[in-house]
């Protein structure tokens, strides 16, 4: 354990040691699991038979759990392997979860797979996707034209202004609200599904023993809201973390639409529609990752998620250098970026 004072960590100690004997848990074995990008962190503890369970620390001043719950109960309705909650206490911000292994598909691909594994982890995982936007909303917050444009006024304020030191003039900032408007339209005419929000490698558990469930494992789904059907499978081929090149976007892309449509969600009856809505919907998200990454390193210290920023900007570019209607937002990408500005995108 960090030797640094932590108010909370005894917190933490002195709820486990009265609810852990109760599910085999020794709330001794306390050790770290991880952390993300919010104020949540998660501890593991381990019990009988080699059991282990997670416990959430999620500061109530900062974070709210309740969301986690609701979901949750959403997700296991669906019949999707998530994790079960064991105890709670809300006041303190405490959960004891049920664990789903110790590996994310991130750190499975960092620690090298071979082809035939990556995929069949994939295609559960585009599977799970399809069963997961068949999910009630029930209760959950709409992922509107209003929150879509607050996400992508990140954009502009951290990464362009803070991250790159780049001025917008008044014609800069006509071009961000022109392709803004573009993406926020096309996203808001989409079918309304379940939409995790960050549903890629680091949020999807590899279940390699019956204990822990089918493959994937889902974590960290919090922050769903009701909204457009392509996200979460731009989140997922466009994955801020792993680069995946474009033919094998397209094969998983493919195999979803088939599932989705197999299933009757409201993805486009014709694949080349939903390719252009999906990769519309990954400039939406990319474009925010951007700020977001750019936020998270210069407000919150966390300068690691500098490292994937080559990575999301490679996405931006793959997508606006494909529709004329993001020509404009190319070149102004290229001047933030210090970059040569590019033939090919004249209009």
């Amino acid at each position: 354990m960090n030797s640094s004072p932590d108010p909370r960590l005894a917190g933490v100690k002195n709820w486990l040691r009265h609810v852990a004997p109760a599910h085999g848990m020794n709330a001794d074995s306390l050790e770290p699991a991880s952390s993300d990008a919010s104020f949540r962190r998660y501890f593991r503890v381990h019990g009988q038979d080699g059991r282990t369970a997670i416990v959430m620390d999620a500061p109530p001043e900062h974070e709210d759990c309740r969301p986690f719950l609701h979901v949750d109960g959403l997700l296991r309705d669906a019949g999707l392997n998530v994790p079960h909650i064991l105890a709670q206490d809300l006041q303190q911000g405490l959960l004891l979860l049920s664990d789903l292994g110790e590996k994310t598909y991130y750190q499975a691909i960092q620690d090298g797979l071979d082809d035939m594994r990556l995929q069949t982890l994939y295609r559960q995982a585009l599977q799970a996707l399809a069963q997961m936007q068949q999910a009630a909303t029930t209760g959950l917050p709409a992922y509107d034209d209003q929150r879509l444009a607050q996400e992508l006024a990140i954009f502009p304020e951290w990464y362009a202004a803070r991250h790159c030191g780049a001025e917008l003039g008044p014609q800069d900032q006509e071009v961000l609200q022109q392709a803004f408007a573009a993406l926020i339209a096309d996203n808001t005419r989409q079918a309304s599904v379940l939409v995790h929000r960050d549903f890629h490698s680091p949020n999807l558990m590899v279940c390699e023993e019956p204990r822990h469930g089918a493959n994937p494992g889902i974590i960290d789904f919090q922050d769903a809201l009701a909204g457009p059907i392509t996200y979460d499978i731009a989140s997922l081929v466009m994955d801020a973390r792993t680069t995946w090149e474009e033919p094998q976007q397209l094969d998983w892309a493919i195999r979803y639409w088939e599932a989705a449509r197999a299933a009757g969600l409201g993805v486009a009856a014709d694949f080349a529609d939903f390719h252009r809505a999906y990769e519309w919907m990954s400039l939406q998200r990319n474009l925010r990752i951007l700020g977001v990454f750019a936020r998270l390193a210069y407000r919150d210290g966390k300068r690691h998620y500098l490292q994937h920023m080559d990575r999301v900007n490679a996405y931006v570019r793959q997508v606006a250098s494909r529709y004329s209607t993001f020509f404009p937002l190319l070149r102004l990408l290229d001047r933030i970026d210090e970059r040569q500005v590019t033939t090919g995108y004249s209009f």
